[in-house]
C-alpha cells in the first residue's frame, strides 16, 4: 500500500503517539475532577501539552491554547464566538466548508459576508480584493493559510497586516498548515489560529485545538462542567476553561503532544524542505503524462504538500477507485469539502484527483503512483473500464 492522502490525515502515526495514548488511558483520570493521582496525572499531561504546542506555534503563553476535537470545531467556535447580527466579515472562495456552513448560517442570522473570488490557479488577489469588501462594519477576516485542493499558500503577513491596519479580527484556518508552516504567534497578526492534531502534527484523530490572542474575547460555543467555579451560574470566562467545557479527550492530547515532539524531533524545516521536494517532483513528472492538467499555482516554491488533478476523459473519482484497487495507491477524489474552490478552478461538476505527500513518502513511491497513473491513462480509455 502506498498511502498518498495525507492532507486527509497523516498516516502511518508515528510510534510514539501509539504508546502515549495508551499510556493515557492506563494512567490517567479525568483532569480538573479531583485531587487524587490519577486526577492530577491526567491536569499534568493536559498541561504538558499545552506547553508543548504553546512553544510549537511560538504563542505568548500556554493559556492561549484550547483544546477541541478539530479544526472543524476550532473555526465554528471561532466565528459564532466573535461574529454578532450586524457585523460584517470576509472570506474567500478557498474555503473548506468548516468555515464556509457556519458562516451560511450567520448570514441567515444578521451577519454581512463578503466572499473574495479566486481566480483559475486558485488564488484571491488580496491586494485589490480587501480595500475593495471594507465596510464601516467589518469586524473579522476569516481565511485559510492554504488550500487544501490546490496547496496554495496565502500571503497572510499582507492579509494580516490590512487587518491591523484596519483593526479587524483575523481568523486564519491552519488545518494543513500547522505542522509545516513555522508560526510565531506572539509576534504574528493573527488572533485566532484554528488548528487539527491529524494532520501535519502527526497525532490522533479527534483532537485539536485553538490559539486565542491574550485580551481577545470569544464567546465559548458550549458550557458546562470546567472542573473550577462551580458554584457561579455562569461558565469561567478565562482562558483556557472558557473554551473547555466538558471532559478533555486526553488520550487524544496526549497522542498530540507526542506528535508534536516527534515533529520536533526531525525538525519542521528539515519536514517542509522534504515535503516540497516530493511535491515539485511529482509535479514535473505528472504533467509529461498526456492529458494531465494540475490545479494550482506551482510558479513559488513554498506551498503545501498537494497536487490536485485531472485527466482528459477520466473521471477523477474512477482514477482514485482504480489507483487503490489495481495498485494499492491511496488518493482523494472529489469535491474536497471546498465547493467554491472547485468552482473558481472550473471543477465544480467533476471535482478532482488529490495527491498529497508527507516526509514519510518517498519519490520510489512517487514513481510508482506516477508509473500506474500512466499505465491507467495511456493504456486504456474510460469506455474500457
Amino acid at each position: 500500500m502506498i498511502y498518498l492522502d495525507q492532507a486527509a490525515t497523516s498516516y502511518p502515526k508515528p510510534p510514539q503517539v501509539v504508546e502515549a495514548m495508551v499510556e493515557a488511558l492506563q494512567s490517567a483520570g479525568n483532569s480538573g475532577r479531583g485531587g487524587h493521582h490519577l486526577s492530577l496525572e491526567a491536569s499534568r499531561i493536559a498541561f504538558r501539552a499545552r506547553m508543548e504546542l504553546a512553544t510549537f506555534f511560538g504563542a505568548e503563553n500556554p493559556s492561549c491554547i484550547a483544546f477541541t476535537a478539530n479544526a472543524t470545531e476550532s473555526l465554528n467556535l471561532a466565528l459564532f464566538g466573535v461574529l454578532h447580527p450586524g457585523d460584517h466579515v470576509i472570506t474567500t472562495e478557498l474555503e473548506h466548508n468548516s468555515v464556509l456552513r457556519p458562516i451560511y448560517i450567520l448570514e441567515e442570522q444578521g451577519v454581512e459576508v463578503s466572499i473574495l473570488p479566486a481566480d483559475p490557479q486558485g488564488n484571491v488577489d488580496f491586494s485589490a480584493q480587501l480595500p475593495k469588501h471594507l465596510r464601516p462594519n467589518t469586524r473579522a477576516v476569516v481565511v485559510t493559510h492554504a488550500s487544501n485542493v490546490t496547496g496554495n499558500l496565502v500571503d497572510m503577513d499582507l492579509v494580516g497586516e490590512f487587518c491591523r491596519e484596519h483593526g479587524l479580527a483575523l481568523i486564519v484556518d491552519a488545518a494543513q498548515t500547522a505542522g509545516f508552516y513555522p508560526y510565531q504567534l506572539e509576534d504574528s497578526p493573527i488572533d485566532i489560529l484554528c488548528f487539527t492534531g491529524h494532520k501535519g502534527l502527526c497525532g490522533p484523530q479527534g483532537v485539536g485545538g485553538v490559539y486565542v490572542r491574550p485580551g481577545f474575547a470569544v464567546r465559548p460555543l458550549k458550557v458546562g462542567g470546567s472542573g473550577i467555579m462551580t458554584f457561579s451560574q455562569a461558565h469561567p470566562d478565562q482562558m483556557p476553561e472558557a473554551l473547555e467545557a466538558g471532559t478533555l479527550n486526553l488520550p487524544g492530547i496526549a497522542g498530540l503532544m507526542a506528535g508534536v515532539k516527534y515533529v520536533n524531533s526531525l525538525g519542521l524545516e528539515e519536514i517542509r524542505q522534504r515535503e516540497l521536494e516530493l511535491t515539485h517532483y511529482f509535479y514535473s513528472e505528472v504533467t509529461k503524462i498526456p492529458g494531465v492538467r494540475v490545479y494550482g499555482d506551482f510558479s513559488t516554491k513554498l506551498r503545501c504538500p498537494i497536487v490536485a488533478l485531472n485527466v482528459e476523459g477520466f473521471e477523477s473519482s474512477l482514477l482514485s477507485q482504480l489507483l487503490a484497487e489495481e495498485y494499492g495507491i491511496y488518493t482523494r477524489a472529489g469535491g474536497h469539502c471546498a465547493p467554491l474552490m472547485h468552482g473558481a478552478l472550473g471543477t465544480g461538476e467533476m471535482g478532482a484527483l488529490r495527491f498529497s505527500f508527507s516526509h514519510l513518502n518517498t519519490r520510489e513511491e512517487l514513481d510508482t503512483a506516477l508509473g500506474a497513473l500512466r499505465a491507467l491513462v495511456l493504456g486504456k480509455g474510460e469506455d474500457d473500464l
